[in-house]
């Protein structure tokens, strides 16, 4: 191989140097004599050095990649070796795709004319010169901003129903539960529960169930059906009774 000079600044890269030795070489990119090719770069590299201490970076990265190479080639059996010598060999034929194809683009180009012209001044001033009622633009603001910003706060209207509505006491529920045992008048539990019951009058009767299930003056059967546990009433009624609210 004969001795080459080249001035790195003539280079894009440590692969456009790479793609130059193998080149000026007359190598087969497809099966590179890697020995070879790290001693013409490493050959490079010391003569460059010698004449211009500033060397870039990317050129002494490349060095130190070859170089560790070559320590895997010299071992007997290196699966590292032969690692990084196909993918130093991807990374040249990629490139030298790419510097061919970016040639023939660039021939392709010099061919074509292109001009550019000023662009043209408007007719007149920018702006918007119409008036317009200042409530219209309110209603177009409020309608970028989506459904959720414009929805207004609610009517005091709209809590009478829920202000308004009456409290409805446990306690009060309780003696009607029982009264309807009592009476006969109360079987199911279904006959507890109205639909035009108010929503007070349904938690009020919930609770008072619950409490009378717990003190056990009230069983529900599997059917829904209830009755009344009298021996537990006679015994309660010789104590204090519970307070419910």
């Amino acid at each position: 191989m004969e001795e080459l000079t080249f001035t790195l600044a003539n280079f894009e890269g440590p692969l456009d140097l790479l793609l130059a030795l193998i080149g000026k070489n007359k190598m087969d990119l497809h099966d590179i004599p890697i020995f070879d090719l790290i001693e013409q770069y490493m050959a490079v590299i010391r003569s460059v050095q010698d004449r211009q201490l500033d060397v870039a970076s990317e050129f002494i990265e490349m060095a130190a990649h070859l170089v560790q190479m070559k320590s895997y080639l010299l071992l007997p059996r290196s699966d590292e070796a032969e690692r990084m010598r196909q993918e130093l060999t991807g990374q040249l034929i990629e490139y030298d795709m790419c510097k061919k194809m970016a040639g023939r683009l660039k021939a392709m180009s010099e061919d074509v004319y292109i001009a550019v012209r000023r662009p043209a001044e408007p007719e007149q001033k920018a702006g918007y010169p119409l008036h317009h009622d200042p409530q219209l633009l309110i209603d177009a603001w409020d309608a970028l901003q989506g459904r959720g910003m414009r929805r207004k706060p609610p009517s005091a209207e709209r809590f009478d129903t829920i202000v308004a509505a009456p409290f409805v006491s446990v306690s009060s529920r309780v003696v009607h539960v029982l009264r309807g045992l009592v009476t006969g008048k109360l079987r199911t539990l279904h006959q507890l529960f109205l639909k035009s019951d108010t929503r007070s009058t349904t938690v009020a009767t919930f609770l008072a169930v619950l409490e009378l299930v717990r003190h056990g003056r009230l069983q529900i059967e599997d059917d829904n059906s209830l009755s009344m546990n009298h021996k537990k009433l006679a015994g309660k009624q010789q104590t204090e009774e519970p307070q419910w609210t």
